[in-house]
């Protein structure tokens, strides 16, 4: 029997205690469900938060001018395809790794980042405000350009996203429940053609034997999992972890933890041994970009390492996919000074 809770903010959001009374149906049914899909329970002192939805938009005090910029957001957020061809070069939707409307935990909810940015970011070895976080996402798991920062675009997502973290103190001290892709314990060996036999009976149905994803009416309904539609070199799931966290808690999609650990991480190696579009921060050299970010990044990717199967370098090219420019004017260093 899950263990209760109690009170530490409002909205939604509690501190999980191991001794504490039940005070908040909702919330014990929230974590109860979760549990019976095979997510853990949150740990003492552990801070969950149920993220309001658009339907509790409609009943909150807020100016409607304000509503509807987070509606707008909201839009982008599950609909990113609409900014084809300005900010967006493949067939990624904000929501297509955020699942749940970056609501579902185990599933990189976006709400934690409104309360713990401005932040450090060892990635890009700085301190990233939320605008900057987003622009990331657009650069890398989009291919694409982000909106510039203070836009109307810019706004309407981060306005969304703080939505998301209604009643969440900011900087919280505790560890946040649910919080990005947590990966199970990497086994000893991965195996490339367990990996793929895997993708195809599992994956395939939904993605495609190669990876393309699926397409209706100009509209993604499966994303790509590599090749020129797909997020590029500089993804945050090109990491074989991250990709192992993903779909051991997310996939096959409505099938949550229904792999073992050790077919989670062999997918996640397989998918991340196949080519994409180049990594942003490219200097015209694989090894040269690859020492320049090894250690931030790329120690946990394929990226400039030999596929076993046929010898190929991954990532040696200047494919671009259909984007028609290497690097956006965002990806730059910052001082301070």
């Amino acid at each position: 029997m899950i263990r209760t809770l109690t009170y530490a903010a409002l909205s939604g959001t509690l501190l999980f205690s191991a001794n504490a009374t039940a005070e908040d149906k909702t919330t014990q049914q929230y974590i109860d469900t979760l549990a019976e899909l095979g997510y853990p329970a949150p740990e003492e002192n552990e801070l969950v938060h149920i993220p309001p939805t658009m339907e509790d938009l409609e009943d909150a005090k807020l100016h409607p001018e304000l509503k509807r910029v987070i509606r707008r957001g909201h839009d982008l957020f599950t609909n990113t395809q609409q900014l084809r061809g300005e900010n967006v070069f493949n067939n990624m939707n904000c929501s297509s790794c955020h699942l749940g409307e970056g609501r579902m935990p185990f599933s990189a909810p976006i709400w934690p980042a409104a309360v713990t940015l401005p932040g450090f970011r060892g990635k890009n070895a700085h301190v990233n405000n939320l605008e900057e976080r987003i622009a990331g996402c657009f650069t890398y798991s989009m291919n694409g350009k982000p909106p510039e920062y203070g836009s109307d675009h810019m706004v309407a997502l981060s306005a969304y996203h703080q939505w998301l973290a209604k009643g969440v103190p900011v900087y919280p001290q505790q560890p946040i429940y649910g919080r990005g892709f947590p990966a199970p314990e990497r086994p000893e060996e991965l195996s490339y053609a367990r990996g793929e036999a895997a993708f195809q009976e599992k994956c395939s149905v939904c993605h495609g034997n190669d990876g393309g994803g699926l397409r209706v009416d100009g509209q993604t309904v499966f994303p790509a999992t590599w090749g020129d539609m797909s997020n590029n070199w500089g993804a945050g799931i090109v990491r074989v972890f991250t990709a192992a966290g993903f779909i051991k808690n997310n996939m096959p999609l409505g099938q949550p933890n229904s792999l073992d650990d050790q077919e989670a991480w062999d997918i996640a190696y397989y998918m991340s041994s196949q080519e994409r579009p180049q990594d942003p921060r490219y200097t015209g050299d694989v090894k040269e970009t690859l020492e320049q970010t090894r250690e931030p990044f790329h120690k946990h990717s394929m990226y400039g390492r030999t596929r076993e199967t046929d010898g190929h370098v991954l990532g040696d090219h200047r494919n671009l996919g259909d984007k028609p420019f290497l690097k956006p004017d965002t990806v730059r260093p910052r001082t301070f000074e």
